[in-house]
């Protein structure tokens, strides 16, 4: 039996998309690596770690917004569907989309881990290697499991080349062309 990949996807993107539009409030679903993937709802500390985040980006960078579950196109010829927590773009870039948008202008994508089996397959690897394999410039992964923030940057030939690790209470550098630094001492308040 062929194992599933982008190359031996499970369904066409096409099938994937009119599953989506008839799934229920309650799921997130998405398309990685050639496999349906259905997202955990965030719990409490989740979304308060990313208004933590979004209120960061507001006040550093005006000029940009961090859209939640933004749907992008990623992954080699394009064959990924997924709905990052965050999508850091500027202002009004998404206007005229439909419910997917390509990665052109995206400077920066978000995951904040879940308790979840799953997480560490999609968030740490899949997610990650598709962010990459798409171009975008910053893919922060804030890892509740470890309580870190991890900063990948320099993505090319479908790899991210630079991988920052922090703790929670360190100052964070997100690189060119996001330039913010994150104060994460009040991210300890979300920890265990």
């Amino acid at each position: 039996m062929t194992p599933i990949s982008a190359e031996h996807p499970q369904m066409s993107v096409e099938d994937f998309e009119e599953i989506e539009r008839h799934a229920p409030e309650t799921v997130r679903l998405e398309f990685i690596n050639g496999k349906l993937e259905v997202k955990p709802v965030p719990d409490g500390d989740h979304g308060e770690i990313f208004m933590w985040l979004l209120r960061q980006c507001m006040q550093y960078r005006p000029d940009l917004d961090l859209y939640p579950e933004r749907g992008l196109v990623v992954e080699a010829y394009r064959k990924g569907r997924s709905r990052p927590d965050g999508t850091l773009a500027p202002t009004g870039h998404f206007a005229g989309h439909g419910e997917w948008s390509g990665t052109q202008g995206v400077l920066m994508t978000v995951e904040v881990t879940s308790h979840d089996a799953d997480t560490d397959r999609r968030d740490r690897v899949e997610k990650r290697d598709g962010y990459a394999q798409a171009g975008i410039p910053v893919y922060l992964l804030i890892d509740r499991d470890s309580d870190t923030l991890v900063v990948h940057s320099e993505p090319k030939d479908g790899i991210y080349h630079l991988v920052r690790t922090y703790s929670y209470g360190e100052t964070v550098e997100l690189p060119d062309p996001v330039n913010i630094t994150l104060g994460t001492e009040k991210l300890k308040n979300y920890s265990g």
